[in-house]
């Protein structure tokens, strides 16, 4: 496994109407950073589990966001700008929101790496520390938290070159506060995900974007990773829940349901845009997957 987040920089920086950037190179070493805005209304969202501890940082907007772990009891919390979520579950969780205001719901997703917090937990409690252990929070408040996520945010859209030292500092600051403010008191182990890091995870997530209308080609996407066909299916696996197939299926069917949702294509059409040449493969697919037919889904919105 992949100590590292530079490598996050090979990722697109854009996903349209999504993603708004994604840092890159040496300022951000420490640090995975991306920026989205969200649509209004969002059904499924799966967030992938990884190594690194996650901060989502509302930036702009309110939302009711409600969270579960896969097959779980949904929990709801209303957020808006300034709070956030920390999650560092070994397992993969699920989001949907649907938006309280007018104004763009935009969040930031910061992943902490390992080396960076290994070097947080010897800093706060000794050398012989064991490696921290962080708790999750959901919707919660913290003003050291929002005031050094938004120098992070103005260094990510703002500055052409950003500051390696500010950045770097503003990186152990944060993960030395994760650590004193946000400790586990859980004596239960973690259970070890063995799956993909966050630079991966992403890259793998955004190949499949890209590549949404084509069959799935697992090669490809393992050789993206410098994985085994065989290592890389059983990591995403251990990431996400799902198999690679399984996972695009989920993207695809996320897709059409925004489709359905935002313009006035034919279903026919949107079929294909997801890969589907079939129409009434593509109805089966969908039914199974979203309970309802396309026709059905686009009517009742």
């Amino acid at each position: 496994m992949d100590d590292g987040l530079s490598t996050a920089e090979a990722l697109d920086e854009r996903v349209p109407g999504d993603l708004i950037a994604t840092s890159k190179g040496s300022p951000w070493r420490d640090l995975f950073v991306q920026m989205f805005t969200r649509r209004s209304v969002q059904d499924s969202l799966l967030i992938p589990a990884v190594p690194e501890p996650l901060i989502v940082w509302v930036v702009s907007g309110a939302a009711r966001v409600e969270e579960r772990e896969l097959g779980g009891e949904w929990m709801a919390n209303e957020v808006r700008e300034g709070d956030f979520f920390l999650q560092t579950s070994p397992r993969p969780c699920e989001l949907r929101w649907r938006t309280l205001t007018q104004e763009p719901f935009r969040v930031m997703h910061v992943y902490f790496g390992l080396p960076l917090m290994r070097r947080a937990g010897i800093d706060v409690h000794g050398s012989d520390a064991q490696p921290p252990r962080l708790r999750e929070v959901s919707g919660g408040t913290d003003a050291i938290i929002t005031g050094q996520m938004s120098i992070l945010r103005d260094e990510l859209l703002e500055r052409r070159a950003p500051s390696t030292m500010l950045v770097q500092g503003l990186a152990s600051s944060l993960a030395v506060h994760l650590v004193r403010s946000y400790a586990s008191d859980s004596q239960e182990q973690r259970a070890p995900h063995g799956g993909l890091p966050a630079f991966k995870i992403h890259r793998v997530l955004a190949a499949m974007q890209e590549h949404i209308d084509q069959e799935l080609d697992l090669s490809r996407l393992a050789r993206a990773v410098q994985l085994s066909d065989s290592h890389f299916s059983r990591s995403f696996k251990k990431s996400t829940g799902f198999s690679p197939s399984q996972y695009l299926t989920r993207l695809r069917m996320e897709r059409a349901r925004r489709l359905l949702r935002e313009t006035q294509l034919p279903v026919v059409e949107i079929g294909l845009e997801v890969g589907y040449a079939s129409p009434s493969h593509f109805a089966q697919v969908f039914r199974k997957e979203v309970g309802v037919l396309p026709s059905d889904y686009r009517n009742t919105r």
